[in-house]
Order: C-alpha cells, then sequence, then structure tokens
C-alpha cells in the first residue's frame, strides 16, 4: 500500500475548507486507480447473458441430432400420465390450486416448446470407461450429431460436453476426447461453435489440472485458427481440493484465475463432494449441511464475478406408479426450491420425467413473490424519480438491481411473458432488457 508522508522540508499552509493539501491527496487517490481497475474486472457483476435453469446430463453415446425432443416427448408424457391436471400437479407437489393452475399450462407449453434449456454429453460418469477405440468412435458420432442439429436447429439453447478429469490416470485420454470431439465438429460445421458450447472439467483436485484445460483451449484455437477465447468452459466443484486449497486458502480464486477468462460457470457435485467428506451413502443427499456450507463458500468466492453457479442433482428418479412418482416429483421439488431459495438458479436433471417438477418448481418460486416484489420494485422506481423533486437521496440502487434480477430470471425462465413483466414491473421493454437499475434510474431523474 503506498502511504504518503510529509518530507523533512514541507511546510503547512492553512486552507479555507480541507487540511490535506492537492499535492499530497493525489499521492494515495491516484494509488487507488490501479486496485480499482482491477477490482471492477474481477467483479463485473452478474452475467447479462440468459442462464439455463437446467443442465441435461447423457452418456455420449446415447447422444442423436433429436435428442432434446424426444426428451421433451417423454417429459410431456410423464406429465400427462401421472398430472394429467393442474390438481393432480399441485397436490403431487404440495402447491395450492390457485398456483397450480397458474403454472400447469406454463409448464405444458415449456415442455412442447423448449424442453432442454442446456445439455451435456457425458464422456465421464454417465459414459463410463470403455476401451480407447470405442471412445475414439462415440467422441467423433457425437461431434457428427451436433453438427447435424445445429444445421437442422434442434440443438437447445445451450450444449456442451463433459470430459474425463485430468487425474494423472485419465488426462490423456480426456485432452483426446477433448480434441477428438472439436476436431470433428469444426470440419463439420466449417469452423463454427453452437451458441454457448461449454467443456465441463469435472473432479478437479489441483489448479495445474483447470491450467491445462485452458492450455489445451489456447492450443486448439491457435492450431484451428479461431478466434482467441473462444472456447469457454466450467468447473465442477465436488471435490475437497476446489474449495479449499491445501494451504487452507479458499481454492476457488485460484482456480478462476487459471482459466484465464474462459470459466463460465462452477457446478457444484452433491455426492461426490458428500463422499470425499466421509458422509456415509445414506445421508448423501442435497440438502446435507456439508452440502450448503461448500455452496455458501462458492457463493462468497464467486459472488460479482459474473460466473454462473449451478446446484447438483436430485438422484431419485421419477420412474414407476404414480404414488412413486409423485413421490419423487415432490422431493425434486423440494430440492430445487432450496436451491432457489439459496441462490443457486441452475441445477442438474439425469431424467426427463424430472422436467416437469423442476420447472413447475421454478415457476412456483418466482410467481409466489411476484406481486410484493412488483410493488417494492414500482415503489423504488418512483422513489427515484421524486428524488430528484424534493432533494432526496435514493441510495439503495443494490436493492432496486436485485428486484430487477427477479424479474429478469422470471422473464428468461418462462415464469412470466415479456408484457406481464412489463405490466407488473412498471418498467419498459428498453429498460427490462438493459439489466441495470441504475441506469433506469439515471434516465428517468434526466426525465423528471
Amino acid at each position: 500500500m503506498t502511504r504518503w508522508t510529509a518530507g523533512r522540508d514541507y511546510t503547512f499552509r492553512a486552507m479555507a475548507d480541507t487540511t490535506i493539501p492537492d499535492t499530497a491527496l493525489a499521492v494515495f487517490v491516484d494509488a487507488l486507480d490501479t486496485a480499482n481497475v482491477r477490482v471492477g474486472e474481477q467483479f463485473p457483476g452478474e452475467s447479462p447473458r440468459r442462464q439455463p435453469v437446467h443442465t441435461v446430463y447423457g452418456g455420449a453415446h446415447l447422444f442423436k441430432a433429436d435428442l432434446a425432443q424426444k426428451l421433451g416427448a417423454v417429459a410431456l408424457r410423464s406429465l400427462h400420465e401421472h398430472a394429467p391436471d393442474a390438481a393432480t400437479l399441485g397436490a403431487a407437489l404440495g402447491f395450492d390450486r390457485a398456483m397450480a393452475e397458474r403454472i400447469y399450462p406454463r409448464v405444458v407449453d415449456k415442455l412442447t416448446r423448449e424442453p432442454v434449456e442446456d445439455f451435456r454429453i457425458d464422456f465421464e460418469d454417465g459414459f463410463g470407461s470403455r476401451p480407447d477405440e470405442e471412445e475414439d468412435r462415440v467422441a467423433r458420432s457425437a461431434a457428427d450429431e451436433v453438427a447435424s442439429a445445429l444445421a437442422a436447429r434442434t440443438l437447445p439453447p445451450s450444449i456442451g460436453i463433459r470430459i474425463k478429469p485430468l487425474s494423472e490416470e485419465l488426462k490423456r485420454r480426456s485432452l483426446r476426447t477433448f480434441d477428438l470431439f472439436l476436431t470433428r465438429l469444426v470440419e463439420r460445421t466449417g469452423g463454427v461453435l453452437p451458441p454457448n458450447f461449454v467443456v465441463t472439467l469435472p473432479k478437479i483436485t489441483s489448479p495445474a489440472q483447470v491450467a491445462a484445460l485452458a492450455s489445451a483451449c489456447d492450443a486448439f484455437e491457435y492450431w484451428r485458427e479461431l478466434p482467441s477465447g473462444l472456447l469457454r468452459f466450467e468447473l465442477m466443484i465436488e471435490t475437497t481440493q476446489s474449495v479449499f486449497a491445501p494451504d487452507g486458502r479458499v481454492a476457488l480464486p485460484r482456480l478462476i484465475a487459471e482459466g484465464g477468462g474462459r470459466i463460465v460457470a462452477a457446478h457444484f457435485g452433491a455426492y461426490d463432494y458428500t463422499a470425499a467428506c466421509g458422509i456415509t451413502a445414506a445421508h448423501q443427499h442435497m440438502l446435507h449441511p456439508a452440502c450448503d456450507f461448500a455452496k455458501h463458500v462458492m457463493q462468497v468466492a464467486l459472488a460479482g464475478t459474473g460466473i454462473w453457479l449451478s446446484d447438483s442433482i436430485t438422484n431419485v428418479m421419477p420412474i414407476g406408479s404414480r404414488e412413486v412418482v409423485h413421490r419423487a416429483w415432490r422431493l425434486h421439488a423440494e430440492h430445487v426450491r432450496h436451491s432457489l431459495v439459496t441462490g443457486f438458479y441452475q441445477g442438474w436433471d439425469l431424467h426427463p420425467a424430472q422436467f416437469p417438477p423442476r420447472y413447475a418448481a421454478v415457476y412456483a418460486f418466482f410467481l409466489d413473490g411476484l406481486d410484493a416484489a412488483s410493488e417494492r420494485l414500482r415503489n423504488f422506481v418512483h422513489k427515484a424519480a421524486q428524488a430528484t423533486l424534493v432533494g432526496d437521496v435514493f441510495d439503495d440502487a443494490a436493492t432496486g438491481q436485485g428486484l430487477l434480477n427477479y424479474f429478469l430470471r422470471a422473464m428468461n425462465c418462462g415464469a412470466i411473458t415479456e408484457c406481464e413483466a412489463i405490466a407488473m414491473s412498471g418498467l419498459t421493454l428498453d429498460e427490462l432488457r438493459g439489466r441495470s437499475f441504475v441506469k433506469i434510474l439515471a434516465t428517468r431523474r434526466g426525465q423528471a
């Protein structure tokens, strides 16, 4: 830290309003420039991109160009079979009748129009250990299917691959799959990646593993003459070493730094993490206090960075009789709501029958607090405009931004439409799309 101390020959000169001379003040004020710029770069705020509410994982050997549509059909069939009307869905999930009536048509619409928001072609747990020749073949065939889906416009809004860990045993296999898949994909698409394409790195135990994947991205872009920084990846936080480093420091800032600006998300893995903590299988689940602790650390470490957070899975599948399905649906909905309440707006789904409770829980979460949020947001905007007229100071922009983010997430996930958001928030569509409460204040104060 730069400190200013008066030289021996300094003579105090009295000033009318302040004591510290400008020349002295400049020494330690100017020293803040670099630090403030660095903070702004490290903590740019929430990403303006649309965050998926879920990531669906499926074995790479099963991926086909029309998989998203097929999964949607299975999800819709499960809904119609086990909850043919709003009352049945509400009873299954514990929603009151009014809420169930409100969300049911939205869930049906979502499963029909866009059942999968994000899909991960899995070469790790969902694929397993297979002969090298088979994984090579699947890496190429999966890339072919992605290229076909991209051409046919049947891909979900976001997609990617999960490679194997960069452990000593699997590092070469993992990076070979990374290279094979991407090489085949860019050859089939003329160098174009699908929108929001991402690579998922699991079971991280060292910052060097993150650095290695970043280097692989650098090398692939260089040799394929692709734009630098095109490839993005996300981290799975499912080992104790990815939460705390051996020296006791929080590990995430170092992991993010090693990603060289390529990391877009951090996904929590409840089952590997609880196993690593020595928790027995019977008690390994998303609501375990050990999971909440790890996720709180993730939140604090990544708040303001623009890196998305994603929660884990419900591993009880809704398969069987209506009673069994309803029990699994309610558990899944409880897990989803817990994630949302704790600030994790994304999670994993492993089976299409999990989509109905996922979307129902998400919609209910946002709709349940929408009236109160609408009133608060309109009140905040009104006070902001009045502040200029009456001379008051309106300095609670952070809360206003939080309320605006609530509307943006509700709108992005399909809980409300653009028209509903405009009517309830009192904002214009341009103001909503601008995503900045501070800018809304500035504009409205200027018009007051």
